[in-house]
């Protein structure tokens, strides 16, 4: 085909922060923070079965600095908090936080000194998902709660 013929048929337009909106809502790649047993289910949100690659999140990144999104998966303590902290901090803008399980959106049954009662009272979370542990389904769920944020989030306008 003819590059004349393809581009007579028609043509597509957009703004650039459309596009970048729409590349950046669909390649959210998790750093997965597994402390407990929820780790176990987000391990099987990133597998075969449930497909994660339909919403280009289908690569755990297990480094920051290629991250988009934080998944805390499990009870966190106190000590293990500076960590977690320090990892979010080395993120880059854009990102997002995810408080996967009862444990780290509450602290959960650990209502001891030693655990944080919700990473929230360290990070910024954008998605809480409850359950003990939750099901992949719900972290699923929980990425397309974060694709939303991003498609409603207004970009940062440069003074030219």
């Amino acid at each position: 085909m003819s590059l004349d013929r393809v581009m007579g048929e028609g043509f597509f337009t957009t703004s650039i922060d459309a596009l970048t909106k729409w590349g950046r809502s669909n390649s959210i790649w998790p750093m997965p923070m597994g402390l407990a047993c929820c780790a176990i289910e987000m391990m099987a949100f990133a597998g075969p079965k449930y497909d994660a690659a339909r919403f280009g999140s289908e690569v755990l990144r297990f480094s920051p600095r290629q991250s988009d999104v934080m998944i805390v998966a499990g009870w966190c303590t106190y000590k293990m908090s500076h960590a977690i902290r320090r990892i979010w901090d080395q993120m880059p803008d854009p990102k997002w936080c995810i408080a996967m399980g009862a444990c780290a959106s509450t602290g959960g049954m650990h209502r001891c000194y030693g655990v944080v009662q919700g990473v929230d009272n360290f990070l910024p979370v954008d998605a809480y998902i409850s359950g003990c542990p939750p099901r992949p389904e719900s972290v699923i769920n929980a990425i397309l709660k974060i694709q939303d944020k991003n498609n409603e989030e207004q970009s940062i306008k440069l003074d030219g």
